[in-house]
């Protein structure tokens, strides 16, 4: 399904909502991947924004440029989901966008100085391709597509002519635009059939890409570095903890975010939920992840500020809460794993501050390799129990149960 909400109008096709009766499965395209590479370097810039500047003032800033970074992504997968996009005409559209999101990546660094002009443009040029792609769509001009174009784009364009502190509230203003336009189009978006295969494709994709930025964080430090055996074992514990994550959602949560997108009353609310919202958190946070690991693994014995402890742990806080925020979207269960294991991050964040970074790094390390190890307990016991039956759509999957036979390797639900 499409994560994104930012889809084109109820004439597209009519959701079933539930897995009878679906389409054939959709794949992503060549053109998609290849529309990937670009953000893969996106990231990085954000990356390197919020590296320079990582006080409250700067994470605020660096989150208000990934939004339309993010959304430019979302907006592509969303119509190439609804639609089929392996054609020529599609392709350069895409290809198209794709130039747009390079130019963005490029604006990143100087966005709050004398490239803010050229992220707005960028993003609105992005905009207004995508909707032209669309355009035989009847209704299409009534949706979060024309949000970007009329709205959005042009406060960008704008924001960039002004100062500094204007220039962030009204950036500030279209990124809400934005993120609040699927809400104000709920009901129309309703009739909208999105693949259930092809999005939580995607947006698994997106996260592994924001996954690689954190091995960029580890490696790019460390490459220039001594290699000493302290500098060598706070690079396994970086790893450890970049692995860390990448288990929670792709071991667990990846197959139980598809089934709940397979079974859902409304995939319209499970796009817009998990994928949209969910995904954007999920992002975020390994992006803080990736830049703490820029400030502490190449000087392990150098005790961390409150800045570089925020980003490491305050990022892996906000990403394993997402989890409990999506588990209670999809299934109205409380995530205790998880959110318990969030609670303990962040707790600890104060007391690490004075601690040198390789300690901070193993500690944290140390704790979701339990995290993984406690939740891996629980759904092999689960599923040895009880092997549960398929739920009705919409309905909850206990604690530990494996999902259905769609999906045979997911004990998803559980881990959540």
């Amino acid at each position: 399904m499409s994560a994104t909400g930012d889809a084109g109008p109820p004439e597209a096709r009519r959701d079933a909502g539930g897995v009878g009766g679906e389409a054939d499965e959709k794949r992503v395209t060549w053109a998609e991947l290849y529309f990937d590479l670009v953000f893969v370097f996106a990231i990085t810039q954000v990356s390197g924004l919020l590296h320079h500047h990582h006080d409250a003032t700067g994470l605020v800033r660096a989150l208000v440029v990934f939004v339309p970074v993010y959304w430019c992504w979302v907006g592509t997968t969303v119509q190439a989901n609804i639609r089929d996009v392996d054609n020529l005409r599609d392709r350069l559209g895409i290809l198209a966008v794709g130039l747009a999101g390079l130019f963005m990546a490029l604006a990143v660094p100087g966005a709050y100085g004398g490239r803010g002009v050229l992220l707005g443009a960028a993003y609105w040029l992005a905009r207004l391709v995508l909707l032209l792609l669309l355009i035989r769509l009847p209704g299409v001009w009534r949706g979060p597509y024309c949000v970007g174009v009329l709205v959005s784009g042009p406060l960008l364009v704008v924001g960039g002519l002004l100062p500094d502190g204007p220039r962030l509230a009204l950036w500030t203003a279209a990124a809400l635009c934005d993120l609040a336009a699927p809400l104000v189009f709920r009901r129309r978006l309703a009739a909208v059939a999105y693949h259930p295969s092809h999005m939580p494709e995607r947006f698994a994709l997106f996260l592994l890409v924001a996954l690689g930025e954190s091995i960029v964080g580890i490696g790019g430090t460390a490459a220039g570095a001594r290699l000493d055996v302290a500098e060598l074992a706070a690079v396994a514990a970086a790893f450890t903890i970049s692995a860390g994550l990448w288990w929670q959602y792709f071991v667990y949560a990846a197959d139980a975010m598809r089934y709940a997108v397979e079974v859902a009353d409304s995939r319209r609310d499970v796009v817009r939920r998990i994928f949209q919202y969910g995904h954007l958190a999920l992002a975020a946070g390994v992006i803080g992840v990736a830049v703490g690991f820029g400030e502490t693994v190449a000087d392990p014995w150098q005790a961390l500020g409150p800045g570089s402890v925020a980003l490491l742990y305050g990022g892996c806080g906000l990403y394993l809460l997402t989890f409990g925020y999506t588990r209670w979207m999809m299934f109205r269960k409380v995530a205790t794993t998880r959110v318990g294991a969030a609670a303990v991050v962040l707790g600890l964040a104060p007391a690490v501050v004075r601690l040198p970074a390789l300690a901070v790094l193993v500690a944290l390390a140390v704790l979701l390799v339990a995290l993984n190890v406690v939740e891996h307990v629980r759904v092999v016991r689960a599923v040895g129990a009880d092997p549960a039956p398929v739920p009705p759509a919409g309905s909850a999957l206990p604690v530990g149960s494996p999902l259905p036979s769609a999906a045979p390797a997911a004990s998803a639900a559980s881990a959540e």
